[in-house]
């Protein structure tokens, strides 16, 4: 049922139409008479966001701008890309996840439950679109930085797929945002009356594939052919390894982050000086996206020129037990056993700090969630150590960085050559105005 004074939700209201289109759409008189310029449009939308004073209240805006105007909202986004992407994304879709059921008014995405098995196919005819072709699909299990935030990590697909419109041309509606709830491990969720998903704990991993076949299924008996990308689980491996063969999908932590980095690792190597060979790379997090990343790096070494085995032994990776070894005594995570080291001794070092010390690394890559991790101490050893230290502090939001631009700056004088995950501004550094890289 409408609102009693408001035409219906659904329909094409874009101020920019003729008097000829609004009277074929039958919209004429459920707008203004006046026909804009669409930069007429942009320039409302600009002074209406400026009155938004934090940048939580700016995404609510752009939010209901794309549901009410997507002509409109792309316009926006796609002219003013560098001032928009951070608000409908990164960093500041990590506070609209985390306050997703509190600030829900509308529907975004398709939501599927663990309690939809048997009947996938059913729900995904619900979604008004009939040419689909990318879907987003995460289970809320690791958004970003921020752990188990259930569906209320809906916010990441509905963002990711902007970006895909704003940045590729993407049509909107061959995009599905996709949230799977198959429970949550979070208590706090479970025991919050405002939260929106399943109040049930997480199920097994046995539980999960056997959804997601279905799932998998479903979605290419639907649409034939749809890219079906892999977003924030916690353990994406067993997913990608299971139907990589078979669908068109890429899971974006392992292989997208990867790839991202990958470029920038090409270019800050080549800019450094130092050969493949003689770099030895320090990663602070050994998840799915760490090993992704290291795995892209290795193949890029082995192009230059090193075997696999010498290409792999430049990586040293650090999770939060400390040096990941083939001796440290607890049983590995099989994605971690591909760089776990063996040439230790016996020693085992608990802390990044120690590794650094002992490795002297060329290369810090940050995939931690730990904000300042970089600290000061193991920048300035970087900056002696290096004429000029690869530093990519990768995790995001803003506030899980492990170091910013302006202290990879100041404590290398300057010389690192830098790339994060989350945007850092420009700034002056002995007269001259450095620009940080970001990736991810």
């Amino acid at each position: 049922m409408s609102a009693v004074h408001a035409p219906p939700v659904t329909g094409d209201y874009d101020t920019s139409h003729s008097t000829a289109v609004r009277k074929y759409n039958r919209i004429h008189g459920l707008i203004p008479p006046t026909v804009e310029s669409p930069q007429v449009q942009i320039a409302r939308c600009l002074k209406q966001l400026s009155r938004q004073e934090k940048d939580m209240d700016k995404y609510l805006y752009l939010s209901g701008l794309r549901n009410t105007n997507v002509h409109v909202f792309y316009r926006l986004v796609t002219q003013h890309i560098k001032d928009i992407a951070p608000l409908i994304y990164t960093p500041t879709v990590g506070e609209a996840c985390l306050q997703w059921s509190n600030n829900y008014v509308q529907p975004e995405g398709l939501y599927i439950s663990y309690a939809d098995r048997g009947h996938i196919r059913s729900i995904l005819q619900n979604w008004p679109e009939r040419n689909v072709e990318i879907t987003v699909v995460t289970d809320g299990s690791r958004i970003l930085g921020l752990g188990d935030l259930g569906v209320n990590g809906m916010g990441i697909p509905v963002g990711k797929l902007a970006l895909y419109t704003s940045c590729a041309g993407i049509r909107p509606e061959a995009t599905l945002p996709l949230m799977l709830d198959l429970g949550t491990g979070n208590q706090s969720l479970i025991d919050d009356p405002l939260y929106m998903g399943s109040k049930r704990p997480k199920v097994s991993g046995r539980e999960e594939l056997e959804f997601m076949d279905e799932l998998m299924k479903a979605l290419n008996e639907k649409w034939p052919g749809i890219v079906v990308q892999f977003e924030d689980f916690k353990n994406p491996f067993p997913a990608l390894e299971r139907y990589g063969p078979e669908y068109t999908c890429f899971n974006d932590d392992i292989q997208g982050t990867g790839a991202v980095v990958l470029g920038g690792i090409i270019s800050a190597v080549k800019q450094s000086g130092v050969h493949v060979k003689d770099q030895r790379a320090v990663f602070l997090g050994a998840g799915s996206a760490g090993v992704g990343v290291a795995k892209q790096i290795v193949e890029f070494f082995t192009r230059e020129g090193l075997s696999e085995d010498d290409a792999r032994r430049c990586f040293w990776l650090v999770d939060s037990k400390g040096l990941v070894t083939n001796d440290r005594g607890d049983k590995l995570a099989d994605h971690k056993i591909y760089f776990s080291r063996d040439d230790n001794k016996g020693k085992q070092y608990n802390s990044l700090e120690q590794v650094v010390d002992v490795v002297k690394p060329t290369i810090l890559m940050g995939l931690s969630t730990i904000g300042g991790a970089f600290n000061p101490q193991i920048l300035t050893k970087m900056g002696q150590w290096n004429d000029h230290p690869i530093i990519f502090p990768l995790s995001n939001p803003s506030a899980n960085s492990e170091c910013t631009f302006e202290d990879a700056i100041k404590y290398t004088d300057g010389r690192a050559l830098f790339a994060s995950g989350s945007p850092f501004d420009a700034l002056e550094h002995n007269g001259k105005v450095g620009t940080p890289g970001q990736g991810k």
